[in-house]
């Protein structure tokens, strides 16, 4: 029996349904985090008109979640070790339904960032405390199955918000993707309080705000340069410039004092661990791959392909089915398969996926766009669960709180970097395309004066909007295929990384 089996032999009259009711609160907490990392997706557009802001000023909404919980996971082993794993869940939680409520009454764009911004904070020990949380209330044999469900809560979640999000839009309004938290929020706190255990305190656990406030400059700084390059001409503009100077040298300062303070912010022997290192790699490309890919296909949906709201979040949520199947899949083959195997069928699938995506045009069917999204959920999914076990199978359980902090770290870097990556090669790409394509418009084009051009005609002004019109909407279809074949190209370098694990059979 392992020690975990074996606290909570003691914990009642009835351990196993503690431990269920405590695993149904750490989901909801976790699929509320991972949930609003993307549910706000297909609601932008809404959000726009309602708070009088731009297309830049918006897009902080999806940004400035996902940059403050990067920030604030970092802290999560020394603030559980501090104040206890329940304590510090139930807080996280409270304030994490609270500043949901804030971003629905939120009357200006700046609320609405400041509100996300909160929530961010709040959420961001959510995900790797209830991955600890779920480690330590299961005994090694079941691990597998508990991470496979825990898992489930974390892709499902982020995969399954568009869809979630364009209904309440359309049945409701944009505010309702912020208020469907508080119930389940509130619910999660009182089965917190009522059904887990306090962890031991260690309240003489020192802090290397240091390495905290290094490491929090230089992501804040690295997002503000990805965010704010497009607009300004990258390296053109002086405040690029210095983003990216304050960036380079907090990482260097944080990497420096990491390996000579006596306690550092983050322990330098979780990187010992060489399948934890290789699994940290792929998640970063996951995270990429998971949020770069919705920042992508809500627009293309909405904007260019014409879908409306709840259309277009239920073929986004054909990624989630995908991630389900395969993980129901995948806690099976995990037994009797080696993981790197799972691993590269995964990665196979992905790019397989990509590749589809890079001929999406207005004339493809709803029901490719839906197939091409299961496999892009299933490969997902078959990365995701091995990925977890194989990194924390030979960590440490002394350091799996601060491995978990590190593991959902990775990961929201890796999204909040994918979605202004996508974005800013989405806008480039959109105008060197249609001043590509203006190029042809001609009086010698023989096509243009085809009478089937009909009203395309450039010498009047409807004909010049129409054709303006048209040459923009191709820009943007050539714009995404680049995008996805980006994504794709980065998919296919990770290939090589699979022979450094070590075998986990």
């Amino acid at each position: 029996m392992s020690a975990g089996t074996r606290q909570w032999a003691d914990y009642g009259p009835s351990p196993l349904l503690r431990r269920a009711l405590v695993t149904g609160c750490v989901m909801m907490a976790t699929i509320m985090q991972a949930l609003d990392m993307t549910i706000a997706n297909v609601a932008l557009p809404y959000m726009q008109g309602s708070l009088s802001a731009t297309i830049d000023q918006v897009s902080w909404v999806l940004t400035s979640y996902v940059v403050a919980a990067a920030i604030m996971t970092a802290p999560v082993g020394w603030l559980a070790s501090r104040f206890g794993a329940r304590n510090l869940l139930m807080t996280c939680a409270a304030g994490f339904t609270a500043a949901s409520m804030l971003c629905g009454v939120a009357q200006g764009i700046e609320d609405m960032v400041l509100f996300r911004l909160l929530q961010g904070m709040f959420g961001a020990a959510l995900v790797p405390l209830s991955q600890s949380v779920m480690m330590s209330i299961y005994s090694f044999e079941r691990r597998g199955a508990a991470m496979t469900l825990w898992g489930m809560g974390v892709m499902i979640g982020p995969i399954m918000g568009p869809a979630l999000g364009g209904w309440l839009t359309d049945h409701y309004s944009w505010r309702w993707v912020f208020y469907i938290n508080l119930p389940f929020g509130i619910a999660t706190v009182l089965g917190l309080w009522a059904f887990m255990r306090e962890t031991e305190q260690r309240r003489a656990t020192p802090f290397d705000w240091r390495g905290f406030a290094s490491l929090s400059i230089a992501i804040g700084a690295l997002q503000l340069m990805l965010d704010r390059g497009e607009q300004l001409g990258w390296f053109d503009a002086q405040e690029i410039v210095v983003e990216g100077l304050v960036s380079l040298a907090a990482f260097y300062f944080f990497l420096a004092h990491s390996l000579t303070a006596p306690r550092p912010f983050i322990s330098i022997e979780i990187f010992r661990d060489r399948n934890f290192v290789i699994g940290l790699s792929f998640m970063f490309l996951c995270g990429l791959l998971l949020l770069g890919t919705a920042a992508l296909m809500a627009p293309f949906l909405q904007n260019l392909a014409g879908y409306p709201v709840l259309d277009a979040g239920v073929l986004l949520g054909m990624r989630g089915v995908g991630t389900m199947l395969a993980m129901m899949l995948v806690g099976r083959l995990m037994a009797r398969s080696d993981l790197r195997l799972l691993i590269a069928i995964g990665l196979a699938a992905c790019v397989l996926s990509l590749y589809q995506s890079m001929d999406f045009s207005l004339d493809t069917s709803a029901g490719t766009i839906a197939w091409v999204g299961a496999l892009q959920g299933a490969g997902l999914g078959f990365l995701f669960v091995p990925l977890n076990t194989m990194a924390f199978a030979t960590l440490p359980a002394a350091s799996r709180t601060e491995g978990t902090a590190m593991w959902t770290l990775i990961r929201n870097m890796g999204s909040s970097i994918g979605v202004s990556i996508v974005i800013a090669n989405l806008s480039n790409k959109t105008i060197l395309m249609h001043a590509r394509l203006m190029e042809a418009v001609t009086p010698f084009n023989q096509a243009l004066g085809d009478p089937a051009a009909g009203m395309l005609d450039p010498a009047t002004e409807t004909g010049r909007a129409l054709l303006d019109n048209l040459i923009t909407q191709q820009a943007g279809i050539i714009a995404y295929a680049n995008d996805f074949k980006l994504l794709m190209l980065l998919t296919l370098f990770a290939f090589p990384l699979l022979l450094l694990i070590r075998s986990t059979r």
